[in-house]
C-alpha cells in the first residue's frame, strides 16, 4: 500500500512502525473471510481491509479522529484471526492499537460513553474495587430489566450486570505475594501473574496452576508489586495506563530474574499474555525500560506452553469425559499457541473435540462485551451453537474473559485448561464440574499395576 507522511510525521517512532505496517498491506481481502465482524455485518468498513483504509487516512491526515472513524474502530474486537489469515504478514495489533490511542488522544466521546470508559478503566484492572464492583453488580441484578431500558447507557449496563456472577468466590490463600515450593526434586523456579480480574472472578486458576507446577518440581514465587498487565486499558487507547501497569509488572520480574533468577513468567489467561509478550515492542523507545521489557517478553509463557516442556506426568485418575476446546483468539491469533493445551489435554486423558469455526471469535474481547453488547451476543450465539454441535461434556478454554462470555450462553460446564490437567494428575475436580454432578460419573483413580 502506498502512503504519504511526511519526515515530519514519521519522527514519531509510533508513525513510523504504523507506516511500516501500511505499506504491507496488499489489499487481498483474505482478512474479510475471517474477521467476526465483516462476517456479521457485512460492511466492508467492518472488515481488517477496511479499517486499515480509515487509519491509513486519520493518520496520514494527522487530523482528529472522526465518529465515522471511531464508530468502524471501536467495532474491531483486535481477535487478531486476520493476522493468522493474512498472507503478507501485516501486523494489524499494533496498527490498530495505535489508532485506538491517536483516537483517545484526538476524539472527544460523548459524556455516557466517556463515563462508562473511565469506569472500566478505573474499576476492572484493580482486584478490591472488581471485588465491589461485583457485589454491587449481584445487588442489581432484580433490576436489570429496568436499567436496561434506560437511554444511552442501558443496554452496557444491563450487559454488566448479566456478565457478573451471582456470587464473588472467597479470596484464595494462594493470592497474597510468596514462594510456593516445589515438590521433590527442583526442576525449575517460574513466577506467576497474579493479574486483576481472574482472581477476584475464578481464583481457582492459580491455584491449580501453582498446584501443577509444584507437583511437576517448579518452584512458583508471586512477586510483591505485581498486578493488572494492563491490556484492559491498553486495548481502550489509554496508554499511559498502560504502561503504567507494564513497568510495575517489570520492575517486579526483573528484580526477580536478577536475583535467584526465572526460567519463565507463567500466564494463565492468555488475553494477558498476548499483552505481555509485547512489553519488548510496546517500550522499544523506552531507554530505561527497553531492555528490561525484552527481557520479560522473551520469557513470558502460557501455562500450557510451559508444560509442554516439562512433559506431562502420567494420570493418576480416569475421566471418561469428552472436552470441546475452544482456543481464545488471543491464544491462536495472538500468541499462535494452537496444538500444545490440546495436547496436554488428550495425554491426561480427556478425549479432545475440536469446535467448528475455532477461529471466529466468542465476543469477549476484554472490555468489547461490555463496550459492544449486541455484536457480542450475536457472536456468542454463534459460538455456542458451535460448541453444542461436538456434543462434549465440558468445554475447555484457557482465558478468563471467554470463560465468562461463552458460560453465559451455555449450560455446558467450562473450566480452564490446566484445571483439567492439575486435577488429572492428583488434584482437586475442579468446583464446576464438582458442582454439575461430575464427581458421581468420573475421576476413579487409575490401578497402577505393581512391578
Amino acid at each position: 500500500m502506498q502512503t504519504n507522511f511526511t519526515p515530519d510525521q514519521l519522527r514519531d517512532p509510533a508513525m513510523a512502525a504504523s507506516e511500516k505496517i501500511l505499506r504491507t498491506c496488499v489489499h487481498c481481502g483474505f482478512c474479510t473471510a475471517t474477521c467476526p465482524t465483516y462476517l456479521l455485518l457485512g460492511d466492508e468498513l467492518d472488515s481488517p481491509r477496511g479499517r486499515i483504509y480509515l487509519m491509513k487516512d486519520m493518520l496520514e491526515s494527522g487530523k482528529p479522529a472522526s465518529p465515522e472513524v471511531v464508530k468502524h474502530i471501536d467495532r474491531c474486537l483486535s481477535c487478531l484471526s486476520c493476522m493468522t489469515t493474512c498472507p503478507s504478514g501485516v501486523h494489524y495489533m499494533h496498527l490498530v492499537d495505535h489508532a485506538r490511542a491517536y483516537i483517545e488522544a484526538t476524539y472527544t466521546r460523548p459524556w455516557h460513553d466517556r463515563l462508562l470508559r473511565w469506569v472500566l478503566a478505573t474499576v476492572l484492572p484493580y482486584p478490591g474495587r472488581f471485588r465491589f464492583a461485583l457485589g454491587a453488580a449481584m445487588l442489581a441484578k432484580p433490576l436489570k430489566g429496568a436499567i436496561g431500558a434506560l437511554p444511552l447507557l442501558g443496554s452496557r449496563l444491563e450487559a454488566m450486570i448479566e456478565l457478573a456472577p451471582a456470587q464473588v468466590p472467597a479470596r484464595s490463600p494462594f493470592e497474597q505475594p510468596g514462594l510456593f515450593k516445589a515438590q521433590g526434586e527442583r526442576r525449575g523456579r517460574v513466577a506467576i501473574l497474579s493479574g486483576c480480574a481472574q482472581p477476584v472472578l475464578k481464583p481457582g486458576f492459580n491455584e491449580a496452576a501453582i498446584r501443577l507446577l509444584n507437583r511437576h518440581g517448579v518452584d512458583v514465587v508471586q512477586p510483591r508489586g505485581e498486578g493488572c498487565c494492563g491490556a484492559l486499558v491498553h486495548h481502550m487507547g489509554r496508554d499511559e495506563e498502560s504502561h503504567a501497569f507494564a513497568k510495575r509488572n517489570i520492575d517486579a520480574w526483573i528484580a526477580e530474574m536478577d536475583g535467584d533468577g526465572l526460567d519463565a513468567i507463567i500466564v494463565t489467561a492468555s488475553g494477558c499474555g498476548t499483552t505481555i509478550k509485547d512489553y519488548g515492542f510496546m517500550f522499544r523507545e523506552d531507554p530505561d525500560y527497553a531492555e528490561k521489557a525484552a527481557r520479560v517478553s522473551a520469557i513470558a509463557k502460557d501455562i500450557t506452553e510451559y508444560v509442554t516442556t516439562l512433559k506431562l506426568m502420567e494420570p493418576v485418575r480416569e475421566t471418561e469425559l469428552v472436552v470441546a476446546y475452544h482456543s481464545a483468539c488471543s491464544m491462536q491469533h495472538g500468541q499462535a499457541i494452537r496444538t500444545e493445551p490440546k495436547t496436554l489435554l488428550k495425554q491426561a486423558g480427556f478425549t479432545v473435540k475440536d469446535v467448528p469455526e475455532g477461529h471466529i471469535c466468542c465476543g469477549s474481547a476484554g472490555t468489547y462485551n461490555l463496550l459492544q453488547p449486541e455484536i457480542a451476543a450475536q457472536l456468542r450465539a454463534r459460538k455456542v451453537a458451535n460448541i453444542e454441535r461436538t456434543k462434549p461434556d465440558l468445554i475447555a478454554t484457557g482465558n478468563i474473559g471467554c470463560m465468562t462470555q461463552i458460560g453465559k450462553g451455555t449450560g455446558i460446564p467450562i473450566v480452564h485448561t490446566v484445571e483439567l490437567l492439575d486435577w488429572a494428575t492428583g488434584g482437586p475436580m475442579p468446583e464446576v464440574l464438582e458442582a454439575a454432578g461430575f464427581g458421581k460419573r468420573s475421576s476413579q483413580p487409575l490401578t497402577i499395576a505393581a512391578e
